[in-house]
């Protein structure tokens, strides 16, 4: 199971909030108290919560391979973190600039994504040869445009299951999409933030690149293990059948076995004179014979004699 320790969000700094005059009052119940002008987050709460998110996104991607999560963290510190881990559990992000109705114009946007994917077409199969210079120009640079906020959902179909977002405040149309549409949300929330609207609250710094890694990688993490779940569950189901076949066979064998041993014994026929009289002859030979080997050693006495 993917966890997260306390020397782990320690050594992120994860317990650093905001300055004491930037605070939301919403997140008082998450602080556990000031230093030197900053709120210092509740580790032991961080850490419960944390292990909860990862619970529900290991189980969620579990049941159903075709579950998916949407990484969300366009500030700076958020945007490398955000696309490799993105990128090493398979699944969706966006790390440049969330386009406003993403979710609630999503076909809209799927419009703008076969967009992308004609013009990767057209430098491929000679199309761009046949256009002057600056056409050729004017293209590159929508198409450079359109890959740079679309390249992390250029394959996503439909909508995602559930969204991770760093930093709600600056994020938050990204959030109100999502709840509009009644996609769960999982965010890292700090302590100018406002926690409503989460469905995951995760208290910690969302400033600090350590930290913002380490929340992405952990994500990421129990994605991966809710995949290896549902491979190993498919394995274990396809093999149950053959298992059984044999184990089943074997009870259906020995019942036949005893049947056949108890067979003679409830079936043999009392025995009768008409059966002893026929047995008989078959002895009178055998008495015959004995009979007749006395006779000559009899007559081999004599004539010695």
């Amino acid at each position: 199971m993917v966890t997260v320790t306390m020397k782990e969000l320690l050594e992120a700094g994860v317990h650093f909030g905001h300055q004491v005059r930037r605070w939301n009052p919403k997140m008082k119940e998450y602080i556990f108290g000031e230093r030197n002008g900053i709120y210092i987050i509740d580790l032991q709460k961080t850490q419960k919560m944390f292990r909860e998110a990862l619970q529900y996104v290991t189980n969620m991607v579990a049941e159903d391979r075709g579950k998916t999560v949407l990484f969300v963290g366009t500030k700076r510190q958020a945007q490398d973190a955000v696309r490799e881990e993105a990128e090493r559990s398979g699944q969706y992000y966006v790390n440049q600039r969330w386009l406003g109705g993403l979710l609630t114009n999503f076909q809209t946007v799927q419009k703008s994504i076969k967009r992308l994917k004609d013009l990767d077409v057209m430098q491929t199969d000679g199309r761009y040869e046949k256009l002057t210079k600056k056409e050729r120009i004017k293209l590159d640079r929508e198409r450079l445009g359109l890959e740079k906020v679309l390249s992390g959902i250029k394959s996503m179909s439909r909508l995602p299951d559930s969204v991770f977002v760093i930093d709600v405040r600056k994020e938050e149309i990204a959030v109100a999409e999502a709840n509009k549409l009644g996609i769960p949300v999982i965010a890292v929330v700090d302590t100018n933030c406002s926690p409503e609207g989460i469905d995951y609250v995760i208290p910690g710094n969302d400033d600090a690149l350590r930290a913002v890694r380490l929340f992405a990688s952990r994500i990421a993490d129990a994605v991966l293990e809710g995949q290896q779940m549902l491979t190993e569950g498919g394995a274990t189901a396809e093999g149950t059948p053959e298992a059984e076949g044999p184990a089943a066979q074997v009870p259906a064998a020995e019942n036949a076995i005893q049947g056949a041993a108890d067979e003679p014994a409830e079936t043999a026929a009392p025995e009768t004179p008409a059966t002893v009289a026929a047995a008989e002859p078959a002895a009178a030979p055998v008495e015959a014979a004995s009979q007749s080997e006395t006779e000559n050693e009899a007559a081999e006495v004599v004539a010695a004699s």
